[in-house]
């Protein structure tokens, strides 16, 4: 490897570093004592299988403060398990527990599952939207400090990315990646700004939305056949004259994604071909340039390059940056930061070829959605 590539490739690792501390500080952060919600607030909750996890679930969403007007659709999207019995032993007359059909045809489930709770609430045009996944805990002032960014920036779509918590090796070496990725590569003001549907990062993990500008946008029906239907969401959003944009989300919920490495490796796997369109030609050039601007440089570093070793060191600030910032562990799981680029590699060559071949499943269903346009 000539010296002059490693220079040039550790300048692309500081160049992104830099960015992802530009777009730290500009990231938009929910006030600390927000204003109280008066309008329709509608939590959809979309559940399969989630019986570990509905109860706590849910007593944080009724926990919330300062949403006067708050109800929250639980759709129980095919469960085997005993999830639909826990929501029913709830005694809220705020919690409306509904049972999904099976997709029709181009529809995927959590799509759909979000289409129905949706439509069961009030159409009110000044109402707002909410869907939280079963495995993320809302703190209490989440909702009402969600709504005041959507408001006082005049959002149709906000995206709480919530504290990633990570306890196994798998978890602690991939799941700080997703935040990573888009603080590096994505430019979060011009993105509030912009129009184009390119420039877009949500976490469909936590999604607030106005009613209005969900309507607009098609709702779940313009994203059916989508399994990154969060990313696909806000650009619906944005191809309907709408704006939205992630934000801080560190101190309003908390989730642990993947619990070990298979859950890590299927979830994963489900979904990144879509990230990169469907295309294996895209999934190998998203990994080399990973490749190559993240471990290449401290492969370099081990044979002595002092440009290796600089390369190396800026991809493990913009790491801890990230980590420390998104509430996520930065040490020492940042040093890790090549290893986890190459595990993300695996994934990525394990999702493209079981997206090829037709073998991608998720909860017992197969994995058929449309590829993701820009």
């Amino acid at each position: 490897m000539s010296g002059r590539l490693v220079r040039t490739l550790a300048g692309i690792s500081a160049a992104g570093t830099l960015h992802a501390l530009v777009n730290l500080a500009l990231l938009r952060r929910p006030p600390d004592d927000p204003p109280p919600v008066r309008r329709p607030v509608t939590v959809v909750l979309p559940v399969r299988d989630e019986e570990a996890h509905v109860a706590d679930c849910l007593a944080a969403l009724l926990d919330q403060r300062g949403v006067e007007d708050l109800r929250v659709v639980v759709v129980d999207d095919g469960s085997t398990d005993g999830t639909a019995a826990v929501v029913r032993a709830i005694p809220d007359p705020r919690v409306r527990l509904m049972t999904a059909e099976p997709p029709p045809a181009g529809w995927l489930g959590k799509p759909h599952a979000c289409a129905t709770g949706a439509a069961a609430g009030p159409p009110a045009d000044e109402g707002v939207l909410v869907f939280v996944d079963a495995d993320v805990r809302l703190f209490p002032d989440a909702i009402a400090a969600a709504v005041a960014v959507l408001d006082e920036r005049g959002l149709d779509l906000v995206s709480p990315w919530p504290r990633p918590l990570a306890e196994g090796l798998a978890e602690r070496l991939v799941q700080p990646l997703a935040p990573w990725l888009w603080a590096t590569a994505l430019p979060v003001r011009l993105a509030e700004r912009s129009a184009r549907p390119s420039l877009a990062a949500a976490n469909g993990q936590f999604l607030v939305l106005t009613r209005r500008g969900y309507e607009r946008a098609g709702g779940h029906a313009a994203v059916r056949g989508e399994v990154l239907e969060d990313i696909a969401l806000l650009r619906a959003v944005k191809r309907a004259g709408g704006r939205g944009v992630p934000i801080d989300g560190s101190r309003l919920a908390a989730c642990r994604m993947y619990d070990g490495w298979p859950a890590v490796r299927d979830g994963y796997a489900k979904s990144l071909w879509a990230a990169v369109g469907g295309s294996p030609r895209a999934g190998v050039a998203a990994a080399a340039l990973l490749t190559a601007v993240w471990v290449l440089p401290p492969a370099a570093a081990l044979r002595g390059s002092r440009a290796g070793l600089l390369g190396y060191a800026a991809g493990v600030a913009g790491r801890a940056a990230v980590a420390a910032r998104t509430g996520g562990r930065a040490w020492p799981d940042a040093l890790a930061h090549p290893v986890s680029v190459l595990a993300l590699d695996l994934l990525m060559a394990r999702s493209v070829l079981g997206r090829r071949r037709g073998t991608l499943t998720w909860r017992g269903r197969p994995v058929a959605g449309s590829e993701s346009r820009p």
